[in-house]
C-alpha cells in the first residue's frame, strides 16, 4: 500500500514538472512571433513591394487582436476547458507561423492575424492557468513564464537580421524559424492533455460566474495594465529615433532597445516571487513608477553620457510593471476563471489603449518637430501608473465573497 502511495506521489511530481515545462514552452512562443518581425520590416516591405504603412501594420495587427479578442478567451475557457482552449490556440499559432513565410502579402497578413488571435487567448488564460494548477506557487510559476516570454522576445528581436542575412530565403527564414519551438510545444502539450484536465474539472464545478467589469479595483488593475503597455510599446517604436536625434548612432540606438529588454529578464522572475509573499504590492508599484520616471527624465534632459544607466533603469521598471500586471490577475481574484475574466478585461482595454500610443507620439513629434512633449507625456503616464498601481496593489479582491 505504501509503495503504491509513493509511486502515485512520484507520478504526481513528474506530472507537475511536465506541466511546468509545458507552460514554459508555450510562453516561449508568446512574444517571439511578434518581436521577430520589427527588425525585418524594411526587408519585408522591399521584398513584397508593400507600403510602409502596410509593413507597420504587421506589428499593429497583433495588438488590435489582443484588444478585440481578449474578452472572449475566458468565455471559451468556461465552455470548453482552459487546457483545451490553450492547446487549440497553440495549434492556431503554429498554423499562422507556417503561413507567414510561404507566399506573398496575403499569406503574410493572414498568418499574422492567426498569430495575433492565438497569442491574445494565451495572454488572457496563462495567468489563470497558473493559478488553477499552481495555487500555492503562483509567484514562482508566474516568474518562470513571464521570464520565458521576455527572453525569447528579446532573442527574436536580436537574431532576426542575422538569421535573414545567413539564409538564401532572407526574411522568410527568420520568421519561419519560430515554427521549431511551436512544434515542440505542441508535442509536449498533446502528450499530457489527459493529466492537466483533472484539476480543471474540480474547480469548474464550484465556479460561479461573476462580473468584474463593475469592480473599481478591476478598473485600477486595467488602467495599470494599459499604462505599462503604452509605455513599453511607445518606447519600442520610438526610443532608437529619440536617441539618434540626441546624437547616438543608428546601431548603438538599436542596442539600447535590446538592453531594455534584457534588463527586464531577471526582474520578471524575481518580482512575482516577491509579490506573492506580500500582503499588498504597493512598494513594488512605487519602485516601478519611480524608476520609469527617472529613466525617462534622464533621456528627456539629453543626458546622453548616462544613457546606458537610463535604459537599464527603464528596463527594470518595465519588467517590474509587467510582472505586477500578470500577478494582479491572480492576486486580486478568488479562482482561476475569475482570474481569466479579469485578465480578459484588463488586456482588452489595456492593449487598445497601448495600440494608440506609438501613433499618437509619432504624430506629436511630427507636429511639434521634437520629442520633448511626447517624453513629458510618457513621464505623465509614469505618474498615472503610480496612481492606479497604488490602488491595484492594495490587498483585496475584485468581487465580493460568495455567500
Amino acid at each position: 500500500m505504501q509503495a503504491l502511495i509513493k509511486e502515485e506521489r512520484e507520478r504526481s511530481k513528474a506530472g507537475q514538472l511536465l506541466l511546468l515545462f509545458s507552460i514554459i514552452l508555450l510562453a516561449l512562443n508568446m512574444r517571439s512571433p511578434i518581436t521577430s518581425v520589427g527588425p525585418l520590416t524594411v526587408m519585408i516591405r522591399d521584398s513584397l513591394g508593400i507600403s510602409s504603412t502596410a509593413a507597420g501594420a504587421l506589428t499593429t495587427i497583433p495588438l488590435l487582436a489582443f484588444a478585440i479578442l481578449s474578452p472572449f478567451a475566458s468565455k471559451l475557457a468556461r465552455k470548453f476547458g482552459m487546457e483545451v482552449v490553450l492547446f487549440s490556440a497553440l495549434l492556431i499559432l503554429t498554423a499562422g507561423l507556417a503561413l507567414r513565410p510561404v507566399g506573398g502579402a496575403a499569406s503574410l497578413f493572414a498568418g499574422t492575424i492567426l498569430i495575433g488571435a492565438a497569442i491574445a487567448v494565451c495572454n488572457v488564460l496563462m495567468p489563470a492557468f497558473v493559478k488553477m494548477n499552481f495555487a500555492h506557487q503562483i509567484g514562482v510559476m508566474t516568474g518562470f513564464y513571464a521570464m520565458s516570454m521576455n527572453l525569447t522576445g528579446a532573442l527574436a528581436s536580436g537574431f532576426s537580421i542575422p538569421i535573414a542575412q545567413a539564409s538564401d530565403i532572407g526574411w522568410r527564414a527568420a520568421v519561419g524559424f519560430w515554427l521549431i519551438p511551436a512544434a515542440i510545444a505542441i508535442v509536449v502539450w498533446f502528450s499530457q492533455m489527459s493529466y492537466i484536465r483533472h484539476p480543471l474539472k474540480t474547480e469548474k464545478s464550484t465556479y460561479k460566474k461573476t462580473s468584474v467589469w463593475s469592480s473599481p479595483l478591476a478598473w485600477k488593475v486595467t488602467a495599470f495594465m494599459g499604462i505599462q503597455s503604452l509605455l513599453f510599446y511607445s518606447l519600442v517604436a520610438w526610443l532608437p529615433e529619440i536617441l539618434q536625434e540626441q546624437g547616438m548612432s543608428t546601431g548603438a540606438s538599436g542596442w539600447m532597445l535590446s538592453i531594455i529588454m534584457f534588463s527586464q529578464l531577471p526582474v520578471t522572475f524575481i518580482v512575482p516571487v516577491i509579490a506573492d509573499k506580500m500582503k499588498n504590492q504597493r512598494p513594488l508599484v512605487m519602485i516601478a513608477a519611480v524608476f520609469m520616471i527617472a529613466g525617462l527624465s534622464g533621456i528627456l534632459f539629453g543626458l546622453i553620457d548616462l544613457v546606458l544607466l537610463w535604459v537599464i533603469i527603464i528596463g527594470i521598471a518595465g519588467g517590474c510593471a509587467f510582472s505586477l500586471s500578470m500577478m494582479f490577475f491572480s492576486l486580486r481574484t478568488r479562482n482561476s476563471f475569475e482570474a481569466a475574466d479579469l485578465s480578459g478585461m484588463a488586456q482588452s482595454a489595456g492593449y487598445l489603449f497601448a495600440a494608440a500610443g506609438p501613433a499618437l507620439f509619432g504624430a506629436l513629434h511630427d507636429m511639434l518637430n521634437g520629442w520633448a512633449v511626447p517624453l513629458l507625456l510618457l513621464i505623465g503616464a509614469g505618474v498615472g501608473m503610480f496612481i492606479f498601481g497604488m490602488g491595484a496593489g492594495k490587498e483585496g479582491y475584485v468581487t465580493k465573497k460568495p455567500n
